[in-house]
């Protein structure tokens, strides 16, 4: 039944709605998941607020756009996320074949968000489709840096999904049968992250690009990991975009301190994103663990450090409070950003995102009351989310 409820509560714009300056709305589903509270003074205050006018917040960080309803890095996406207020849009930054920079997840995702598979540049994926057989799921891997940008603006963006079940291209790109694989149908365009910047300042929007990992072994034609770093920088510079307005990420170390040398001004916000939760042995909740020295961090030029959602807290009788990792980084004085706040569509168990929530009841309310603990008793200065009006409902509520 939750299942058969989302559609509906996530309606808010048209896909094609481009008219700016933006009226910003909060759509149904703030109010649905408030209405998922247990009674109390959180839901009284959150409730409230439900005759407020929504305002742009820059706590409120659209994930790829808007994900949950659109195709990640799509204008479409973008547009819909800056119609919830988000004051800061993200671009997952990787290269084509001849060096454009494109907003994508991944170098090599090709095959899961658009309809390369099916298209005249199937023949290009580095594995082409393998129909299911036996115990082996289907497969395929589809880069951009295989195509030129010209090629990689010829295919069409879709929800990201592959099912594993598929015996042919076209079921495969389709995906298993779910509300996130069948919201958008319609036509989205793709970004380069020259593009991005236009249309996020058009929507009056900041920016949060990410340096993503390369398929490719670098260099790649000569292109150095430095190189892809500065690339990334000179398209704000030639865009006339101020550093202040500007937080680059990466989960490289060697990326931050890269931009902390060579690029101060935007150093100075660079985003460390943590993926310290794939070490073997880490705890969030124990600082033998931590595989890096905060304080070390910090007097390497470091600023703020993003790790998920679930790293940040811990349960304590009953209650969702700050972990030892929110604790130790905070006392360092890094400034916190997490992700990903409806990552997980309903909440119906054990979803990656909700992980150190074990014993608290599974119901779709429990996202505000991970966000309110984030906001308030972690102190983040930011929450990305697949749906933004859910964070920018809460910021404006909240008078962040």
């Amino acid at each position: 039944m939750r299942l058969a409820l989302l559609p509906a509560a996530l309606l808010l714009v048209p896909a094609a709605a481009a008219a700016e300056p933006l009226a910003l709305s909060y759509g149904p589903r703030p109010a649905y998941l408030i209405s998922r509270l247990p009674g109390g003074a959180l839901k009284d205050r959150l409730q409230s607020c439900a005759g407020q006018t929504p305002a742009r917040t820059e706590f409120s960080i659209g994930h790829r756009g808007a994900p949950l309803m659109f195709p990640e890095h799509t204008a479409e996406g973008h547009r819909a996320a800056a119609a919830m207020g988000a004051g800061i849009l993200e671009c997952d930054v990787t290269f084509t074949g001849d060096l454009e920079l494109v907003c994508r997840h991944a170098q090599n995702d090709l095959h899961r968000t658009t309809d390369i598979l099916t298209s005249p540049l199937a023949d290009r994926c580095i594995r082409p489709f393998t129909p299911a057989a036996g115990e082996s799921p289907a497969s395929a891997e589809c880069r951009s840096s295989e195509l030129t940008l010209q090629e990689f603006r010829s295919l069409r963006p879709k929800m990201d999904s592959a099912n594993p079940l598929a015996a042919t291209a076209q079921d495969y790109q389709g995906g298993l049968p779910s509300w996130r694989s069948t919201l958008y149908s319609g036509r989205a365009q793709t970004l380069t992250h020259a593009e991005s910047i236009a249309l996020f300042q058009s929507l009056g929007a900041k920016f949060m690009p990410e340096l993503k990992a390369a398929a490719v072994p670098m260099p790649f034609n000569g292109f150095t990991q430095q190189d892809f770093a500065q690339k990334l920088i000179d398209d704000y510079k030639t865009a006339g975009i101020a550093p202040a307005d500007v937080w680059v990420q990466s989960f490289s170390l060697d990326d931050i301190l890269y931009w902390i040398e060579h690029e101060p001004e935007f150093g100075r916000q660079a985003v460390l994103l943590d993926g310290s939760y794939r070490q073997e042995g880490f705890d969030h909740t124990d600082p033998a663990t931590f595989p890096y020295d905060f304080a070390a961090l910090k007097a390497q030029g470091v600023n703020y450090l993003a790790p998920p959602l679930w790293m940040l807290v811990t349960v304590r009788d009953g209650r969702i409070v700050p972990s030892a990792y929110a604790i130790a980084a905070k006392a360092a004085g890094l400034r916190l950003i997490t992700w990903t706040l409806e990552r997980s569509g309903p909440l119906q168990g054990g979803e990656w995102y909700f992980q150190s929530l074990d014993g608290l009841p599974r119901d779709d309310g429990l996202s505000y009351q991970l966000l309110h603990v984030l906001a308030q008793d972690v102190g983040v200065a930011g929450v990305f989310s697949d749906w933004p009006a859910t964070v920018t409902y809460y910021a404006n509520c909240m008078g962040l």
